[in-house]
């Protein structure tokens, strides 16, 4: 496995997508990071308060709690809230939003990610999948700055191959694995065969992008 992801075949498709969109958001107002999780994000966010939880072994947390109840921490505290691959775990969103909502300073920024077409990960505990008409939906109390795609509708497609790569067997031999990483490779230079896309079988509306991984948001706080 170390050699394959030398050499970008198991190199996780969306990981760079996430930090290229962070890091035009970069800040050193002071941030909330939610479900801090492998800390890659802290050196774009260096006035960083850590949540979590639970305790991490080799991350630091500085706060360990619930991200529905964040009693702990005063009204309009933080000008970030940064919440990167966590709002599919919890198992009540509007709730943790509202949380959200209320910590953040007027004109805060929060800075979410999270899963469309992906599958079962960090089992049992993955309760939802998003659409981008949901997550509008979800922040509505909030004014949406991006709201942005991970991956075109092929691309998604390479997401998924590689996904069964690395969470499925094949055949019952582990090195099978390798043939799902190619077709992950393949899908991704073929993803331009997809020229239009619908949001219903009759073609009578179209869409952008009926197929993505995730997607990625920035919104503020109305003042």
């Amino acid at each position: 496995m170390a050699f394959l992801d030398t050499i970008g075949l198991t190199r996780k498709i969306t990981r760079s997508r996430l930090k290229a969109f962070l890091r035009k958001y970069a800040s050193d107002a002071k941030t909330l990071d939610i479900g801090c999780g492998n800390d890659q994000y802290g050196t774009l966010f260096p006035n960083r308060t850590t949540l979590d939880i639970e305790a991490r072994p080799g991350v630091k947390v500085d706060i360990i709690a619930d991200a529905h109840n964040l009693s702990q921490i005063k009204d309009n505290s933080f000008g970030v809230v940064l919440c990167t691959e966590v709002l599919e775990h919890l198992h009540t969103p509007p709730k943790a939003i509202a949380e959200f909502h209320r910590i953040l300073k007027p004109g805060g920024l929060l800075l979410l990610s999270t899963r469309f077409i992906f599958p079962i990960h960090d089992a049992p505990g993955d309760y939802y999948r998003f659409t981008k008409y949901g997550l509008r939906y979800l922040l509505r109390e909030f004014t949406i700055e991006e709201l942005k795609s991970e991956t075109s509708t092929g691309e998604a497609l390479a997401v998924l191959y590689q996904r069964i790569g690395f969470q499925c067997d094949t055949l019952g031999f582990r090195p099978f694995k390798i043939l799902w990483f190619l077709k992950a490779k393949l899908m991704l230079l073929f993803a331009w065969l997809i020229t239009k896309e619908y949001g219903d079988i009759h073609h009578k509306q179209e869409e952008q992008g009926i197929l993505s991984s995730g997607y990625y948001v920035a919104a503020r706080k109305k003042q």
